[in-house]
Order: structure tokens, then C-alpha cells, then sequence
């Protein structure tokens, strides 16, 4: 497989675009901005955070972009427990912002992909959460040249954190979808995902991405950090917004921002799947210039990053 420059643009457009949709959604998490609020990259927020730095989200993105760059195969084996030790390493900085499930996993530093598996089994409660969907878009560009194991992939590394079925297929959903954007340039893998899927999946998925397409307002999913209404946001502000050319991107995060709630992790999910639609291109240049987090990259970094990645990819 060789990708043209339009599908290296929009491989670049995972990883950039899920950076920009998580700094652009930080400064306004879990607030709920009023209709004449200009969204922007004005820091902030939890952390709280600097204008143009990304959160958590972004961090443990690249954490996985980073191995999967280094030509290890991240769904299994030596490559995944690779992912689980940057994993602990991110966590060993003390980041600004942690979801919780994430944290209670990764304060006992598993030693291995097994090890950190067992202990998000173990933990009692609710594991819906949004912190593996929020991370898998590098899933989509590791795997390029092999759909099957893009699932596979995203699966085993939601189940790292997040073990439950919806955050699993979630994920799983989510990959296949920007996989599929980055090579043929279209939203159409997500509907695709579900056409190769089980009836009660894609009964149950489709039904949700159905719901998200028709309701006039995304405040009926208001409980964003719960992985189905992060997804639902995603795609309502993707589904709700003119995707006749590039601009859709930035259209598309800002609605994703005004939905409110977990501001930044809806943000970067959609930005995940609208920078492999549109590409890096469609970011704009001052957010590019404004980007930057851990572990130290900046626009270019993110650009070398995911192109290292989906190289790999073709020649796995």
C-alpha cells in the first residue's frame, strides 16, 4: 500500500486535530458555554492549562502514537505492554488531569499489558467511562493495511483501563471509522464498522448514531463522560455541521465544545475522525503554532509522529 499526499495529510490529521480539539475544549471543561461565547484556545480549565496545551487526552494518544512509531505492533505482546509501560510513565509526571478509572489502574504501576488488564477488572463500579475512546484515534493509522487488526488493537488497548463492552466496542468503532477516513476520505466507516458487526451491536450502535443524527440539541447527552453520550457528542457535532469542505473541522470541534461537559474529550474524539477526513490542512495555522504538551511535541512533532505510524503500518 502507498498512501498518496492527501492520505499523508489526513494521517498527520489524526493526531493534530485530536490535539487541537482537546486544547481547544480544555479552558471550558464541564462548563457549558452560552450560545454567544467565542470558542478559542484560551487555557485554563482543570489543569489548569496554558492556551494551545493539551490535556490527558492527547497525552496518553501519543503515549500509544510513540510505540506504534517505533514499528512495534501495538495490539499484543511486547507492543502492548510497551503501551502499558508509557502508560506509567505519563502517570510517574503527575499530570494536571487524570480521569479517575485511569488513575485508580495506573497508581499501582502494573508492570505489564496482563498486570494492568487485571487491575481494571478488578476495580469495582461503573468502568463506562470515556478515557480509552478518548485516546484510540493512533489505532486508525497504526493499522492501515489491516482492518481486522485495527479492531483487535483497539480493543486490547481500551481493555488496558477501560474493560467494559460499551468502552471496548467503542473504541473499536471509533478506529475503524478513522482508519477508513484516512484512505478513502469519507465518514462512512462508522456505519461500515457496524455492517460487518454482530446483529445486537449493530442494532445497539447504529440505533445510538441514529439518535445522535436526529436530536435538534447535543444536551440530551449530557453525560459525556460516560463513553456513549462522548461518542454521541463526537458525531452530533460531526453529523451537525456543514461537511461540504474543509472548514467542517473547525465548525465541527467548536460544536463540540459548546455541547459542554467534558469539554476536551469530546473534542478530541471528533478530532480524531475529522482530521482523517479533512486533514491536517484543515487545522487552522495559528492553533497549529499554538499546540504543544507532553512529552515536549509541538505541531511538527504530531506531524512526524503520525506519519512514522502509518509508515509502519504499510510495511508491517
Amino acid at each position: 500500500m502507498k498512501l498518496d499526499m492527501q492520505q499523508k495529510d489526513r494521517v498527520a490529521g489524526v493526531l493534530v486535530a485530536t490535539a487541537a480539539g482537546d486544547a481547544l475544549g480544555a479552558g471550558y471543561e464541564f462548563t457549558y458555554p452560552r450560545p454567544d461565547t467565542v470558542i478559542d484556545m484560551i487555557g485554563g480549565g482543570l489543569g489548569p492549562f496554558a492556551p494551545g496545551e493539551w490535556t490527558d487526552d492527547t497525552s496518553m494518544t501519543l503515549a500509544i502514537a510513540e510505540i506504534s512509531a517505533s514499528g512495534l505492533p501495538i495490539g499484543y505482546g511486547d507492543g502492548l505492554d510497551a503501551v502499558a509501560a508509557q502508560f506509567v510513565r505519563w502517570y510517574d509526571t503527575r499530570p494536571k488531569d487524570i480521569g479517575n478509572q485511569t488513575a485508580a489502574v495506573l497508581s499501582v504501576r502494573p508492570a505489564s499489558a496482563a498486570a494492568m488488564r487485571q487491575r481494571a477488572r478488578d476495580i469495582p463500579g461503573r468502568k463506562a467511562g470515556n478515557g480509552s475512546l478518548m485516546r484510540t484515534a493512533p489505532v486508525g493509522i497504526a493499522y492501515l493495511d489491516d482492518a481486522d487488526a485495527c479492531v483487535a488493537a483497539a480493543a486490547e488497548i481500551s481493555a488496558l483501563t477501560h474493560n467494559d463492552p460499551q468502552a471496548i466496542e467503542a473504541c473499536r468503532l471509533w478506529s475503524y471509522a478513522i482508519r477508513h477516513a484516512v484512505l478513502y476520505g469519507s465518514f462512512d466507516g462508522a456505519r461500515l464498522y457496524l455492517e460487518g458487526a454482530s446483529t445486537d451491536v449493530a442494532e445497539y450502535w447504529g440505533a445510538l448514531l441514529d439518535e445522535a443524527e436526529k436530536a435538534e440539541t447535543a444536551a440530551v447527552f449530557d453525560k459525556n463522560g460516560w463513553v456513549v453520550h462522548a461518542l454521541q457528542v463526537a458525531w452530533w457535532a460531526i453529523t451537525h455541521t456543514d461537511a461540504s469542505g474543509p472548514g467542517h473541522l473547525v465548525d465541527a470541534l467548536e460544536a463540540a465544545v459548546r455541547a459542554g461537559g467534558d469539554t476536551d474529550t469530546t473534542a478530541a474524539i471528533a478530532g480524531g475522525l475529522l482530521g482523517a477526513r479533512w486533514g491536517a490542512s484543515a487545522v487552522p495555522e495559528r492553533w497549529k503554532q499554538m499546540l504543544h504538551g507532553w512529552p515536549g511535541y509541538r505541531v511538527d512533532g504530531l506531524t512526524e509522529l503520525a506519519l512514522e505510524t502509518a509508515t509502519n503500518a504499510v510495511d508491517r
